[in-house]
């Protein structure tokens, strides 16, 4: 079977080829019900549809941006300024443009209209808004109503009845609906009424039932998913509303607000750029071009759906929702639905095995029944005399092999993953971790590497600067005043408030409030302990030129010019960033007297101390340093030498509660940690081994020295790399991509700039940051971490372990009974000549193995147990040893005790009929079930009762089960063709039940061979699994 899956049934987890994904599609095969086996794999006829849509949307939007201003360029002369009517109530509610004038506008890129509006300022007048305040949150509802919401047109959710409808679509329970309607019909006309009508009508109640649990399961799990979906859609903005900067939700957004943009941002709506600083757009996403194009007075347009590739600015917006491009793009984005995981493949495969096998063994159990009766009637004589009532005997023949095969073709298990996953992706974002892609919850089980930031995912991420040196001394900042160096100070206040991407803010509680980075957050929090006004400072100068901070150059600098009237003002670029580069541009450093001094090599070695002293006590270094400029005329430009040293800031940014545990956990999972991150090596390493990530044994190395290693010396350092300093994104990739490749390690990174892009593709889980991350980095991730925390990476993890194992849980009880309800059958169909368990019956059993059966076992809670063991192998099996060890002990032992109620109950027990002999039979095999759903909760230990009180939904099925089992035996008797059993009876069938949680106990102590493996390449010996682990 192995064999057989790896070669039709195998896909990857991430961007899996077309060719697999057909193959396996047509290697499935006897497929009861399609539209409900198939309703969470992805179409892929309509999913190349939706690709031919978009490709054709794309098209257009590349012709309107590129074709259309070339045409414009040349067609000056043609007035091109006629405007669209403004409707009444737009005018009513105080605008004096029309929404679709706006929309045109913007996505014509037609400079010539706008200017006949009066540029920017012209439009922001005609919608009533301040450009520089926002506007007034009281104007929301009434732009909502003129220009509409920012939300995009969405398929309806589907109404229960069409999943009831699905659930009915299933062509072996038709045919059982159509032999219910023969059998009522016959047995009337035979038996009479209301007698003749039982057997049909309990087959048609139990389909009901069936279809009725299916599709409330159904329709439950697709509510889920649509929660889901919504929440992976809802994206943060930095809005001005009554000159407040505030964060809201992409969906509140309406026409007029003035919104703030930064690197990794995506535009949320269309707009005009009002101003900023060396603004880049990736149009991709809309045109297909990969060049960034840039924003500026001379080409204010902004198309939503677009991303921030770098600097910063403010827009305001015209179109919203559908009115925008992206809105109509956005429609096709989710037709075809997502890939399937490559656990719903395998069980698919699965499901086909045992379908082609229950087919069989059906035709077989009809043919046997059949010709015996066939055979009887001839030893009689009466071959040639047909009945009604025989009519009916080979009509129940033919129900029973139909309900075999229902019984027979594991449907649910592709279905199982589903409801497992659905499951864990809702209680993983109870714990703040969003699931973007369903096969990451699922992979994330196999994570056998975790690459993780240090700065907000280790650490809490609230900085606070500590220490400082300046005028030649180190000092602890404790909130006093710094004596004695007047003069450095103020050059460090202008350098720190003009610098920066941060802003102060009156917040709705009218106390200022720090928008920025955490970084930036805790330098503009240490000048305001010495210069209260923020904004005060930032009128007296003119910022000429500004190039924002990013990881590969980890500096940002800032070119401004002092008001000083006349434009004669002084000149000055700031500059600040990582320690070791500021200071290599420095040459000069300021004395306690604010003279500059030139840097000798003694000071030189003097202050790299500084800096690796800082380090070391785990702090972050910045250094910050100016130069004055001559003013010229010429094109600005910021220099790259010549800078003179204003300071060395120290800031504390302590571990989080809880990692420290949280990494050793990791590695008693087998999980290998490794810290990645753009800090200094020193801050870096005091980290690790405070969290317990680097060990004595263990390597720290910069990205600039790995980027040097030859592939050879790579060998040697990567199986014991543990910390990566002063990476680059190229190096997280770079690393990514050989642990993958070289080391066939499952691995799962974390990311939150934009540049982290191509590491979070390329990793077999991209983990993104929900606080810290930008949306470009959330785009790319499989994995948004809502609050930063390595805890909660750490829970994705468990949960990930919990969906597998709650999966072989239930492919080994439905296993399990489908052996015994097969082999049952048609054993003594064989021998005696009837099947023990009628239509009926077997059809309660298929709800209690299907639909029920996966709610209970698939929706297990993870305990701590799972992170004892070691991660599920790229090509681990879905149907282990140890598996096969307790379905093949627990199907013997089924079907021992059964064979021998069937042949010796009526002695052993002195029963009276066969009615009573067949219902103990039928509760029997029920109790059998049940008991063996409670030894299927772990497949290793003894102890099977760990955690049960708080699987709520496990007790739930359990008491349901057994309380429905109750009514169908002794109330709904004449349909089920069942008779009211004695307490006693009832009695032995619960011990013969339970004594199987004796005989599971007794199996797991049976030893399975183990698989040979070999030892990890990182130097760990694989931990114990299986029955070494029991």
């Amino acid at each position: 079977m192995d064999d057989y899956l790896k070669k039709n049934f195998d896909v990857e987890a991430k961007r899996p080829s077309e060719e697999n994904l057909k193959r396996w599609r047509s290697a499935v095969w006897l497929v009861k019900n399609p539209r409900r086996r198939f309703r969470m794999v992805a179409d892929l006829a309509k999913r190349a549809e939706a690709e031919r849509k978009r490709r054709k949307i794309q098209e257009k939007i590349r012709i309107a941006l590129y074709v259309q201003k070339a045409a414009l360029y040349f067609i000056n002369a043609v007035d091109r300024t006629e405007k669209l009517k403004i409707p009444d109530d737009v005018k009513q509610a105080g605008f004096n443009i029309s929404p679709d004038e706006l929309s045109s506008l913007v996505r014509s890129h037609d400079l010539k209209r706008l200017d006949s509006h009066g540029g920017v300022d012209g439009i922001s007048k005609k919608l009533s808004v301040s450009l520089e305040n926002g506007l007034s949150p009281h104007d929301i509802p009434t732009r909502q109503k003129m220009f509409g919401e920012n939300k995009f047109i969405e398929k309806p959710p589907r109404p229960l009845w069409m999943f009831v409808w699905d659930a009915m679509q299933d062509l072996t329970l038709i045919m059982l609906m159509v032999c219910a309607v023969i059998s009522v019909a016959v047995g009337i006309a035979t038996e009479g009424w209301p007698k003749g009508m039982y057997d049909g009508i309990g087959i048609i109640l139990c389909i009901l039932l069936v279809v009725a649990v299916t599709a409330v399961s159904d329709y439950k799990q697709s509510l889920q998913f649509r929660d889901l979906d919504k929440e992976k859609r809802n994206v943060t903005v930095q809005v001005t509303r009554a000159a407040n900067r505030q964060k809201v939700s992409i969906y509140e957004l309406v026409v007029g607000d003035v919104v703030n943009l930064s690197i990794g941002d995506q535009v949320p709506a269309d707009g005009l750029f009002i101003s900023g600083y060396s603004l880049y757009i990736d149009e991709s996403s809309l045109s297909g071009e990969s060049e960034p194009v840039q924003i500026e007075k001379g080409r204010p347009f902004l198309l939503s759906g677009t991303k921030v590739q770098e600097g910063s600015g403010k827009m305001v917006v015209t179109s919203v929702g559908m009115r925008t491009e992206w809105g109509r793009l956005m429609v096709t984005l989710s037709e075809g639905g997502d890939d399937e995981t490559p656990l719903q493949v395998k069980l698919n495969g699965v499901a086909t095995v045992i379908g082609k096998i229950g087919l069989v063994f059906a035709v077989l159990t009809f043919v046997v029944l059949t010709v015996r009766y066939l055979t009887v009637k001839a030893v009689d004589g009466e071959i040639s005399s047909w009945s009604m009532r025989d009519v009916v005997s080979l009509l129940n023949f033919f129900a029973v092999a139909v309900t075999i095969l229902v019984v027979a073709v594991p449907e649910g298990l592709p279905l199982a993953v589903t409801l497992s996953l659905a499951f864990a992706m809702k209680k993983l974002m109870n714990d703040r971790a969003l699931i973007r892609h369903l096969s990451a919850c699922e992979t994330m089980g196999s994570a056998s590497c975790i690459c993780t930031d240090k700065t907000g995912t280790l650490t809490t991420n609230h900085m606070v600067v500590t220490k400082i040196w300046m005028g030649g001394d180190e000092r602890n900042v404790d909130g006093k005043r710094l004596e004695n160096c007047e003069k450095v100070k103020q050059v460090l206040i202008d350098a720190l408030f003009l610098n920066t991407a941060a802003d102060v803010v009156r917040g709705k509680d009218g106390k200022s409030e720090i928008l920025g980075s955490p970084t930036e957050t805790a330098l503009i929090e240490f000048g305001l302990l010495f210069h209260k006004d923020f904004r005060g400072l930032r009128q007296g100068w003119e910022i000429l030129k500004v190039e924002p901070f990013n990881s590969v150059k980890k500096k940002m600098s800032v070119l401004v010019e002092s008001r000083g009237g006349g434009g004669g003002g002084v000149q000055r670029a700031f500059i600040k960033g990582a320690s070791e580069i500021i200071f290599g541009m420095c040459d000069k450093s300021m004395g306690k007297d604010g003279e500059s001094l030139p840097i000798s090599e003694e000071q030189r070695k003097m202050i790299n101390g500084v800096i690796d002293g800082f380090a070391c006590e785990a702090l972050r270094t910045l250094c910050v340093a100016f130069r004055d400029m001559e003013p010229s005329s010429k094109e600005l430009s910021i220099p790259e030498e010549g800078y003179t040293l204003v300071a060395l800031v120290g800031i504390k940014d302590p571990l989080r509660p809880g990692v420290k545990e949280a990494v050793e956990t990791c590695l008693n999972a087998g999980i290998l940690v490794r810290m990645v991150t753009g800090d200094n090596i020193n801050t870096a390493k005091a980290i690790a081994k405070e969290c317990g990530i680097l060990t004595s044994d263990g390597i720290a190395i910069e990205g600039a020295d790995l980027r040097d290693k030859s592939a050879e010396e790579m060998k040697d350092v990567l199986p014991k790399l543990q910390v990566m300093a002063r990476s680059l994104p190229l190096d997280k990739h770079k690393l990514v991509s050989m642990l993958r490749k070289e080391y066939q390690e499952v691995v799962a990174v974390t990311g939150d700039g934009t540049n982290d892009a191509p590491a979070l593709h390329e990793a077999d889980i991209g983990l993104a940051m929900g606080i810290a991350g930008t949306e470009v980095a959330k785009e790319s991730a499989d994995v948004v971490i809502m609050d930063d925390n390595f805890a909660t990476i750490l829970n994705v993890a468990k949960w990930g372990r919990s969906v597998y194992i709650n999966i072989q849980k239930f492919v080994q009880f439905q296993l399990t009974v489908n052996i015994v309800a097969l082999m049952t059958n048609f054993i003594c169909a064989c021998v005696s000549g009837s099947a023990p368990l009628t239509a009926v019956e077997l059809l309660w059993v298929n709800m209690i193995m299907d639909t029920l059966g996966a709610l209970a076992l698939a929706t297990e809670p993870p305990h701590d147990g799972l992170m004892k063991q070691q991660p599920v192998g790229r090509n681990a099996h879905i149907i282990t040893r140890v598996m096969w060890r307790n379905i093949i002990g627990q199907s013997i032992y089924q079907l021992i005790v059964l064979g021998v109620l069937q042949f010796y109950g009526k002695q052993m027990l002195s029963l009276d009929g066969e009615a009573t002999l067949r219902s103990l039979i039928f509760n029997t095999f029920v109790f059998c079930q049940v008991f063996n759903e409670i030894n299927s909760r772990d497949m290793e230990q003894i102890n099977i009762f760990r955690g049960i009180l708080s699987s709520w939904i496990f007790i739930m099925i359990m008491v349901s089960t057994v309380g429905f089992q109750f009514v169908m035996v002794q109330v709904l008797c004449k349909f089920a063709g069942t008779v009211p059993l004695s307490g006693q009876l009832w009695a032995v069938s619960v011990l013969i039940g339970a004594v199987g949680l004796v005989v599971g106990a007794l199996l797991k102590c049976i030893p399975v061979p183990n698989i040979p493996t070999t030892k990890h390449h990182d130097g760990y010996e694989p931990l114990p699994s299986g029955p070494d682990l029991a």
